[in-house]
């Protein structure tokens, strides 16, 4: 659940408000508040979203917790999602660097079909 907008690190560009599926968030002059934290979905599409990692997403879906922004800053929690997922000047996307081993084992390699045969099986031309 949606827990921290950062007033500190936050620019005021309002893209958490504008991809919430769930309007969850209400613009300010500043930052934008959280007006409906318990319409929030624990997507973490505003987080990811964020340019300057102003937001913390809690994974807890449940229940609000209390959080210190010096805590999650000092612990590197403060858009620890989008350098998860690779969202961000300067970080690798995790596509780049997945390494799952059964991908290969799951998808059957592709037929090669013969030129000039169509997906039908029949000749074409």
């Amino acid at each position: 659940m949606i827990e921290l907008v950062s007033d500190e690190r936050c620019i005021s560009c309002n893209l958490c408000v504008k991809v919430c599926p769930t309007n969850v968030f209400d613009k300010t002059e500043h930052a934008p508040i959280i007006a409906r934290q318990e319409d929030c979905q624990t997507c973490f599409i505003c987080e990811a979203y964020c340019p300057v990692d102003a937001l913390y997403v809690s994974p807890y879906t449940d229940e609000a917790v209390v959080v210190e922004e010096s805590a999650l800053a000092a612990a590197g929690t403060l858009g620890s999602w989008r350098a998860t997922i690779g969202w961000g000047p300067g970080r690798t996307k995790l596509a780049a660097v997945d390494q799952t081993p059964f991908i290969d084992r799951i998808l059957p390699p592709r037929p090669v079909r013969a030129a000039g045969i169509s997906d039908a099986g029949s000749r074409t031309g």
